[in-house]
């Protein structure tokens, strides 16, 4: 078992978060309205993943209609004008807050406007990277590369304009007409990522941001939203998305998600969710993600895909593609981690194996060295191949 938060509650930040009976809670009413029951982000299991105190807001978020629904979402919390969502002076480049780093995730909200819309191409998860309409999570994973750049503390950045977002997105799709040559990414569509810096999952808690662009998406017949997730939301099983979603449920050997994905849903019940979410209109990935090497990863990742072979209904399997993304760690979050989970560490950084790494963004990071890297990723497409020979590689890398 990991080390937990010094000051924090070891017990709740080191186990996975929900198990299959969080998820199994009857048929919710949709986002919109209309009564048919309970919404998974009211339940229990939702508030002990956030449990909102306070929202630092610039002044026009809060004042957005967006900004109002989510503030009203969260009545206790006291809201906090500030002049810019990146620069928060006691929350952000503050080395005292790595002592409470799960605790501000759970605790703090930041509204802000999204200045400037950008769609970059991609070309391995997606053909393009959409703006994104949330920055941060709540979950607590320690290999996530998105608060290198916050620095302390990383809570959910939530983004109010988002239907700014989705005309910028609308155009964009427009401009480039329907997909001529089918490539990796998909054969008929344009593929967007949608949740780059955050868990789209997770932020469906919080606004109906992930509503608004899965509806979106369901009227664009020449394009595609997609998003990787470690939480199982069901209240996305309301949201009709008429194949024009992609979910990419990560996965990795329960023994690594344990210390590694904190406040995640469980491994196996993001597994058992493939087939509600392909039901109810999804496409249905996996990203077997990120392959950490250390004693018995072999072992434990055949383990894995023989699960996915023995629990994953057949028109799942049908339909199913992945990504294998080995890890990709980073000297600042390496010296982050030491200060609220060493166990982690022990696992993640690896310089025996590792060398240095220049990011798309200019920064170092460190990832298996090419061979380590090679014959490593040989192995598990051959575990595929032999567990679960169904589940097409989309890349590797």
């Amino acid at each position: 078992m990991a080390d937990g938060p010094r000051g924090g509650r070891p017990a709740e930040q080191q186990d996975a978060l929900f198990d299959l009976a969080d998820i199994d809670n009857g048929p919710p009413s949709p986002p919109a309205g209309g009564g048919a029951g309970p919404l998974f982000r009211d339940s229990a299991a939702a508030r002990r993943l956030l449990s909102v105190r306070a929202i630092h807001a610039e002044p026009a978020a809060a004042a957005s209609p967006r900004g109002r629904e989510i503030i009203a979402r969260f009545p206790g919390a006291e809201v906090v004008p500030v002049d810019s969502h990146w620069r928060i002076p006691h929350l952000h480049g503050n080395e005292g807050n790595v002592d409470r780093w799960v605790r501000i995730k759970s605790e703090v909200l930041v509204l802000g406007v999204k200045k400037t819309l950008t769609t970059r191409p991609n070309g391995r998860s997606a053909d393009w990277i959409a703006p994104g309409t949330a920055n941060g999570c709540a979950m607590a994973c320690a290999y996530c590369y998105v608060p290198r750049r916050k620095g302390y503390a990383n809570p959910i950045t939530v983004f109010t304009n988002t239907d700014r977002v989705i005309a910028h997105l609308s155009r964009h799709v427009a401009r480039l007409g329907p997909k001529a040559e089918a490539n990796q990414c998909d054969p008929a569509a344009w593929v967007y990522d949608i949740g780059e810096n955050s868990d789209c999952s997770v932020d469906a808690l919080i606004s109906e941001n992930i509503a608004d662009l899965v509806h979106a998406f369901a009227g664009w017949p020449s394009a595609k939203a997609s998003f990787a997730t470690k939480f199982v939301n069901p209240d996305l099983l309301l949201l009709e998305p008429r194949g024009r979603t992609r979910v990419r449920f990560s996965v990795m050997p329960q023994e690594d998600s344990k210390l590694l994905d904190i406040r995640t849903s469980p491994v196996e019940s993001r597994i058992a969710a493939a087939g509600d979410f392909l039901e109810a209109g999804y496409e249905v990935h996996f990203n077997l993600s990120p392959v950490v090497l250390r004693a018995g990863w072999q072992r434990d990742w055949a383990l894995l895909l023989e699960h996915l072979d023995d629990v994953l209904p057949g028109p799942v399997k049908e339909q199913a593609a992945a990504e294998v993304i080995m890890l990709t760690h980073n000297e600042e979050l390496h010296a982050l981690n030491l200060g609220w989970h060493p166990r982690a560490e022990e696992a993640l950084w690896r310089p025996e194996l590792q060398q240095p790494k220049r990011s798309e963004n200019g920064s170092w990071n460190v990832r298996y060295r090419n061979g380590v890297k090679a014959e490593a990723v040989e192995t598990l497409r051959a575990l595929v191949a032999a567990r679960a020979p169904w589940l097409r590689i989309r890349y590797a890398f």
